[in-house]
C-alpha cells in the first residue's frame, strides 16, 4: 500500500545507467556494470530489491568502462578494463561481463589477459541486498531493515530479512582460483595466463517467503535454453515480419517486437496460461489495468492471445467486495498489482491488487469488444462475457452520478488523480489552479461510450435484442449529454473534464484526442478538435503536448503538464484517422516516428515537449521508463491507424484504406494474424488501395475507411 499513497515521480536514474528487464524482474546498474549502493540502482524481483550492491573490483581497482553491447532486453555484455599492469603504460586485462536478468541474475565474468606474461590477479565482489520494497526505492523513503542477516557457505552467501522472508543467495563458480567468501565480500584469488582467459559465474537467486527459487538463467545449462531465452526467440519466430523502405519505421517495429517479447508476465503457478504484459522498467514492472489493456490493443497486429491473456488475468483479479483502502468495488478492474511487502505485514506472492483507476474497467469492455471484431472465438467470448457485464454494472452502480463516470480517492492513501494523468497536479484549468475530485475525465466518458458500443454489438451477434437496446441507449445518451456538457463553443475544444460543482476544467489539452478514437465526438465539432491538437501550442514538433504551451500549469519538463506521450499520440493518431483527418494523422505519426530514430528505435514514457524549433533532437524526460509497453507498442498501432486497417472477423468484413505518408515507399506485413488466418498486406506509398492475402473465408475486403461514428454492427453502418 506504501507505494500507492505516492504522488511524486521518481528520482531520475541519470543518463549513465543500463536497465535489463525480463517479465516482473529487472535490473538498474552503470555502464561498466556495478550496482552502487545509496540510490535507485539494484536486482528487482516481485518487488523486491534482491542485490542492493554488486561492485566488481580487479586488484582492489574498480573497472574502466568501454562499451555496453546491448543483446535482449534481458541481457547485456560490458566491456572493461582494469587499471594498467605494474611497468606497463595500457590496461592489458580486458573483463567482460555478460548478465542475464530473469527472476534472479546470471553473470559470467571473463578476464581476458592481453599481455606476454602470466597476471596474477585479486577479484572481489562486494556485494548486499537490503531487501527493500520497490515502492520504498521509488519514493526515497527507504525503511531499513534490521534483521537482514548475511550468511556464509562454501558456495557463496545467503543473504536474508527473516521479518520479510526475503533475500537472496549469491553462488560463485569459478575456474582454478583460491575462492572465499565473508559478509559482503566473495574473492578470488587467480593467475590468468598470458593470451588467456579466467572465468567465474555468479548466480544470484531469488528467496520469496523464505523459499529459494533458481535464477531463470541457470549457470547449469547453455543460456540459449533458459526459458526466457526460448519464449522471446518462439515470439520473435511467429511474429509478423515486415519490409518496409522506412529506415525509422524498421527500426521502431523491431525494438517494439523484441520489448512487447520481455515485458510479457507468465503465471509461475500456471505457466501454460497465455501471458499479460507488465507496464515497464524500471517502476512498473507488474500488471496494470489501463496500461496492459491498452498496450495489448495496440499489440493486436502482432499478437491477439497477448490480449486474451491480460482479459483473463484482469478478470480473475476483478473486484467482488467493497475495500476503502484497496478502492476494491464489485466489478472494478484494477489499477496495479503488487507483490511487495509492506513492513510487517506477511508476505504475499499472490499479489495485492489496488483498484484506483476510472478507465481500466470501461477499457476491459473495450478491449473484449475489439478482440471478439479480430476473430477472438465465441467460447472466449462467452467466458468473458459475465465479466464485461460486472465491469458494466459497476460502471453504473458506484461510478456514475448524473450521467458521467466520476472519480475520487476513498481514502488519503489512494491515488488523488484516477485516469491516465494520475499524478497529483495532472488535472488543471486553464489558468493554472489544480482540479480537485470528484472529477468527470473527458476520455473516460469517451471510453464509457465505446464500453455501451462494444457489448451492444456483443449482444447483437448472441441474439440479446434487450441487451443490445439497453446498451444502444445509454451509448446514445452519453454522447449527447457529452457533446453538450464538455464542448467549450467559446474555445472550439473539449474541455479536459468537469469538477465536483460541474465547472468545466477549461484547459487545452490532449484528452479530447482519445475522445475521437472512442467516437463519442459529434462530427461537426471533430475539425476544430483536428486544428487544435496540430497546433503550435500543442504540437512539439515530434509529437502533441499532453497540455497546450499556453496553458498556466505548462512546463515541457513535467510529467502530464507539457511532455509528450508516445501512446497517447498513437491513440490521437488513430482519433483522427478515424474522422478522417488525414494530413493530420500523418503529421503527428511522422513526428512520433522520427523520435523513435532519434532514440535509437525505443519509444520512450513520455519525453520532453520542447519545439522542435528550438532543439532539433527530442529531449529526454530524466525518469522515463525504458522499455515502457504501450510506448514499445505505439509504433504498431501507428502502422495500423496508417493503412486504416478495421477488421471485424464475424460479419465478415475487412476494411483497409491505406494512408500512407510520404517517403514512406513500401510497406508490406506477413504473418499478421486475423481469427485463425495469417495475412499478407502490402502497399505502395501513394496506392488508396492495399494488396491483402489470405483472409479467412467468407470475409469481405473493403478499400475504403470505415465509417467514423458508426456506433454498431456492419450491416446497419
Amino acid at each position: 500500500m506504501e507505494g500507492w499513497t505516492f504522488e511524486g515521480q521518481p528520482g531520475a536514474l541519470g543518463d549513465t545507467t543500463t536497465t535489463l528487464v525480463e517479465g516482473g524482474s529487472f535490473c538498474v546498474c552503470e555502464q561498466n556494470g556495478d550496482i552502487l549502493p545509496g540510490g535507485a540502482q539494484g536486482v528487482y524481483y516481485a518487488d523486491t530489491r534482491l542485490v542492493s550492491r554488486w561492485e566488481l573490483h580487479v586488484d582492489d581497482a574498480p573497472l574502466e568502462s568501454l562499451k555496453v553491447v546491448p543483446g535482449e532486453p534481458y541481457h547485456a555484455t560490458f566491456l572493461g578494463r582494469t587499471p594498467p599492469r605494474p611497468g606497463r603504460a595500457d590496461s592489458t586485462m580486458l573483463v567482460i561481463r555478460d548478465r542475464y536478468v530473469g527472476g534472479g541474475l546470471r553473470e559470467d565474468v571473463t578476464l581476458r589477459n592481453l599481455a606476454d606474461e602470466a597476471a596474477g590477479c585479486l577479484v572481489t565482489l562486494l556485494v548486499a541486498s537490503d531487501v527493500a520494497d520497490l515502492f520504498e526505492v521509488k519514493a526515497h523513503r527507504i525503511q531499513w531493515v534490521t534483521d537482514v542477516e548475511t550468511m556464509v557457505d562454501r558456495t557463496g552467501l545467503k543473504i536474508v530479512s527473516a521479518s520479510r522472508s526475503r533475500g537472496a543467495r549469491v553462488i560463485a563458480e569459478a575456474e582454478e582460483a583460491q575462492f572465499s567468501a565473508i559478509p559482503g565480500l566473495l574473492t578470488f584469488k587467480t593467475v590468468v595466463p598470458a593470451r588467456s582467459e579466467w572465468r567465474v559465474t555468479l548466480q544470484v537467486n531469488p528467496i520469496l517467503d523464505g523459499e529459494e527459487a533458481p535464477a531463470w538463467f541457470s549457470a547449469r545449462h547453455p543460456v540459449e535454453h533458459a526459458e526466457p531465452a526460448m519464449r522471446l526467440a518462439e515470439w520473435v519466430r511467429s511474429s509478423p515480419s515486415i519490409s518496409t523502405t522506412n529506415v525509422a519505421l524498421a527500426q521502431a517495429l523491431r525494438r517494439s517486437r523484441t520489448d512487447l517479447g520481455s515485458l510479457r508476465l507468465f503465471e509461475k503457478n500456471n505457466p501454460d496460461e497465455l501471458p499479460s504484459i507488465a507496464a515497464g522498467a524500471p517502476w512498473f514492472m507488474t500488471l496494470f489495468g489501463r496500461d496492459s489493456l491498452l498496450t495489448s490493443w495496440f499489440a493486436l497486429p502482432l499478437d491477439q492471445t497477448l490480449a486474451l491473456g491480460t482479459l483473463r488475468r484482469l478478470a480473475e483479479l476483478q473486484g467482488t467486495k467493497v475495500n476503502l483502502l484497496t478502492e476494491e468495488e464489485p466489478g472494478k478492474i484494477l489499477h496495479e498489482l503488487r507483490y511487495g511487502v509492506e513492513p510487517g505485514a506477511p508476505a504475499c506472492t499472490g499479489g495485492q491488487p489496488y483498484y484506483g483507476s476510472v478507465d481500466s474497467t470501461p477499457l476491459f469492455v473495450m478491449l473484449l469488444g475489439e478482440l471478439r471484431r479480430w476473430g477472438l472465438h465465441g467460447d472466449d467470448v462467452q467466458r468473458l462475457l459475465p465479466h464485461a457485464d460486472a465491469a458494466l454494472g459497476w460502471i453504473e452502480n458506484y461510478g456514475q452520478c448524473d450521467s458521467f463516470l466520476w472519480y475520487r480517492r476513498k481514502t488519503d492513501r489512494g491515488l488523488v488523480n484516477q485516469g491516465w494523468k494520475d499524478s497529483f497536479d495532472g488535472v488543471n484549468y486553464a489558468d493554472g489552479s489544480l482540479a480537485r475530485a470528484p472529477i468527470a475525465l473527458a476520455e473516460a466518458q469517451g471510453y464509457v461510450y465505446a464500453a455501451y458500443i462494444a457489448r451492444a454489438n456483443l449482444a447483437h451477434e448472441a441474439g440479446d435484442p434487450e441487451t443490445e437496446r439497453r446498451c444502444e441507449k445509454r451509448a446514445a445518451l452519453l454522447r449527447e449529454a457529452f457533446n453538450e456538457r464538455f464542448w467549450l463553443p467559446d474555445k472550439g475544444y473539449f474541455a479536459m473534464g468537469l469538477d465536483g460543482e460541474g465547472r468545466l476544467i477549461d484547459a487545452l489539452a490532449s484528452n479530447m484526442g482519445h475522445c475521437l478514437w472512442t467516437g463519442i465526438v459529434d462530427e461537426d465539432k471533430a475539425p476544430s478538435v483536428a486544428e487544435h491538437l496540430v497546433s503550435p501550442e500543442m504540437f512539439s514538433g515530434y509529437g502533441v503536448r499532453t497540455l497546450a504551451a499556453d496553458m498556466g500549469a505548462y512546463n515541457p519538463m513535467s510529467y502530464h503538464n507539457g511532455s509528450v506521450w508516445p501512446h497517447d499520440n498513437a491513440i490521437i493518431v488513430a482519433g483522427l484517422m478515424r474522422y478522417g483527418f488525414v494530413e493530420e494523422a500523418q503529421r503527428i505519426a511522422e513526428g512520433l516516428l522520427e523520435a523513435a530514430h532519434a532514440c535509437a528505435g525505443r519509444l520512450p514514457e513520455l519525453f520532453c515537449g520542447f519545439g522542435r524549433e528550438e532543439f532539433p533532437t527530442p529531449i529526454p524526460y530524466p525518469t522515463s521508463c525504458a522499455p515502457q509497453a504501450w510506448a514499445a507498442a505505439s509504433p504498431i498501432q501507428l502502422v495500423r491507424s496508417l493503412l486504416r486497417f478495421d477488421p471485424w472477423v464475424p460479419y465478415g468484413k475487412v476494411w483497409v484504406a491505406p494512408a500512407l505518408p510520404k517517403g514512406f515507399g513500401l510497406l508490406q506485413v506477413s504473418n499478421l494474424p486475423l481469427g485463425e488466418a495469417r495475412l499478407m498486406v502490402k502497399v505502395q506509398e501513394g496506392d488508396d488501395s492495399a494488396t491483402v492475402c489470405g483472409l479467412p473465408g467468407g470475409v469481405q475486403l473493403i478499400n475504403e475507411p470505415r465509417p467514423p461514428t458508426a456506433i454498431s454492427v456492419p450491416d446497419r453502418d
